[in-house]
């Protein structure tokens, strides 16, 4: 029992960081998945750039969104989670397989706005970062604007 007991104890104790770990992933993918689609039903007015970041607050509103589940104010879920750590960007698509853009992207000359919404989330074991080292948490998720 003596030459056992530490050995559970050290399975036990790792299970329960590993699916802190799981855990603490599918939030960073939820939110920025959750992001993504909040900011692809802002108005096309905010997308006129192809490149780069989007207008308006939607940079802004996004990242609060990602981090803290709010559109405004909260607190971050998870420990280390900084506005630094989420970015949001806009790309166009004017066609896909030889396909032109037709419905809501078939007046738009630079075509389909993607906006893309990235988090890199520095991990907090509960143990301490000696049996893990750094490890950290990333996700990204594509949306296409919908202008509604």
């Amino acid at each position: 029992m003596a030459l056992v007991t530490p050995l559970l104890i050290i399975i036990l104790l790792s299970s329960v960081e590993l699916g802190r770990y799981f855990h603490n992933e599918h939030l960073v993918v939820k939110a920025v998945r959750d992001g993504a689609r909040f900011a692809a039903r802002h108005d096309f007015s905010n997308f006129d750039a192809c490149s780069g970041s989007p207008g308006g607050n939607v940079v802004a509103d996004t990242v609060n969104l990602v981090r803290t589940g709010l559109r405004s104010g909260g607190s971050a879920q998870l420990p280390g989670w900084g506005t630094a750590t989420v970015t949001v960007s806009t790309s166009c698509s004017t066609g896909a397989g030889g396909q032109t853009m037709t419905g809501i992207y078939a007046g738009r000359a630079s075509g389909a706005p993607i906006v893309t919404v990235s988090a890199v989330v520095p991990y907090s074991p509960l143990f301490g970062n000696t049996v893990f080292g750094s490890l950290t948490l990333a996700a990204t998720q594509q949306a296409a604007v919908t202008g509604i």
